[in-house]
């Protein structure tokens, strides 16, 4: 059965405070982009990518891939208005119902090989499968001008790639669009469909602010002698 990865790079970066989206920025000499690809390649060679992109980089990001000459076969498609429109998108592009397909930050470049294999595995078998971490810092729920003590081990973290059937996920994305569809797992929840929770890593943050970018290298910096995160 075949393995999809759709990944998401339609932001345009505004939070990062850079001209280029955040996707596009240079990481250890390379662009964010560029290490995520090679993550998921490490992970299986023969993986199917299209790339969700702005409509407005996509003439920027096939110049740049030709400069780097940037090995990694993928297609391009434009996005849409929000994160659902954007997969949806490359759902269709993948043009198949077969295999199962993992939906992925294009900025979360330091997701380990065992994250992705967890929930590609998983997915397999269950048919949604995402990748959280337990929360580590204490929780309050804001009530107005008062707020109150959360239980933290009754919550976690969700990362990407979120990986599902690629049936079950087109059989999803047949609904409108709801403002909650924050993530794709919640767009197949609200299908009816449970989702399994497997082991990500603390690592795989999602690169937002200059702050991220700094930690993201620090992390690289300490790989480099390294294959990636395993």
């Amino acid at each position: 059965m075949a393995n999809h990865l759709i990944l998401v790079a339609g932001g345009t970066g505004t939070r990062m405070m850079q001209a280029l989206p955040k996707q596009f920025l240079g990481l250890l000499g390379e662009p964010v982009m560029v290490h995520t690809l090679r993550q998921f390649r490490s992970y299986d060679s023969a993986l199917d990518i299209v790339v969700v992109m702005h409509p407005d980089y996509i003439g920027y990001w096939n110049d740049l891939r030709e400069t780097l000459r940037l090995d990694i076969p993928h297609r391009v498609v434009a996005g849409g208005e929000e994160r659902f429109h954007s997969v949806k998108a490359g759902l269709h592009a993948l043009g198949t119902h077969e295999g199962v397909v993992g939906i992925h930050d294009a900025v979360r470049p330091l997701v380990s090989i065992s994250t992705i294999r967890h929930a590609y595995e998983a997915a397999r078998v269950s048919g949604a499968a995402i990748p959280v971490i337990p929360v580590v810092e204490s929780l309050r729920q804001i009530h107005g001008l008062s707020s109150v003590a959360l239980n933290r081990s009754a919550y976690r973290l969700v990362q990407t790639p979120q990986c599902f059937s690629l049936s079950l996920l087109l059989e999803a994305f047949e609904q409108d669009y709801r403002p909650e569809f924050t993530d794709d797992a919640a767009v197949a929840e609200a299908a009816g469909h449970s989702i399994q929770l497997v082991e990500g890593n603390r690592e795989n943050i999602k690169l937002t602010t200059p702050e991220d970018l700094i930690m993201a290298e620090a992390l690289l910096r300490s790989w480099r002698d390294e294959p990636g995160p395993a």
